[in-house]
């Protein structure tokens, strides 16, 4: 089914309290190739790495926002498929009172998310799915990069490219290793408003 608040991809998308903080953590995942999992506002302080179902295009509506209107993720992220996520055991969570976390056999109760509007606990904006795991290890052909600006794309195609011409002088031998790594770009996506993430 075609929708438009609908997509077959999930987004990750990193925070920091800075714009420098979220751009470190984010260079971060890209050379580790993987997404560290957390246990911060996930009930039984077990490990998942979270991602939204909602589609690019409406998140970055919100990532351009004044950040007093409460967006506490920043333009730069993840983005895998939810099949891949699927096979690997990434499930939606399941939006429910506090007091109905128990009733989840313990298995599924990394999946609970707290809804309570009559209390104004309401995230189910985020489309929130996760998957429980300590790390994430990212697979090039499966995982494409968000970053705010092109000036961003450039500094990783460049960095990769510096990378392999210094990995072939120490090996003596040429070598011809293309950028693994998918990159969408925000501004290409008429998106602005990005300056304080420059670099």
């Amino acid at each position: 089914m075609i929708r438009g608040d609908l997509s077959n991809r999930l987004v990750h998308l990193t925070r920091g309290t800075s714009p420098q903080e979220a751009a470190l953590n984010f260079q971060s995942i890209v050379r580790e190739r993987a997404l560290i999992g957390s246990n911060g506002y996930i009930r039984g302080g077990v490990n998942c790495v979270c991602f939204s179902e909602a589609p690019l295009g409406v998140l970055t509506q919100a990532l351009a926002a004044p950040p007093e209107n409460g967006m506490r993720y920043s333009p730069f992220g993840v983005i895998v498929s939810k099949s891949w996520l699927f096979q690997k055991g990434g499930r939606p969570v399941i939006y429910q009172a506090h007091d109905e976390y128990d009733l989840l056999s313990d298995a599924q109760k990394f999946r609970h998310v707290r809804y309570e509007p009559h209390r104004n606990v309401d995230h189910t904006w985020e489309r929130e799915w996760r998957i429980q795991t300590d790390s994430l290890a990212l697979e090039p052909s499966e995982t494409t990069f968000v970053v705010p600006t092109r000036a961003w794309e450039r500094r990783f195609h460049q960095e990769h490219i510096d990378e392999v011409a210094t990995t072939s002088a120490l090996l003596e031998i040429p070598l011809d290793d293309p950028m693994p790594w998918h990159f969408v770009v925000l501004e290409d996506l008429g998106v602005e408003g990005f300056d304080e993430y420059d670099f």
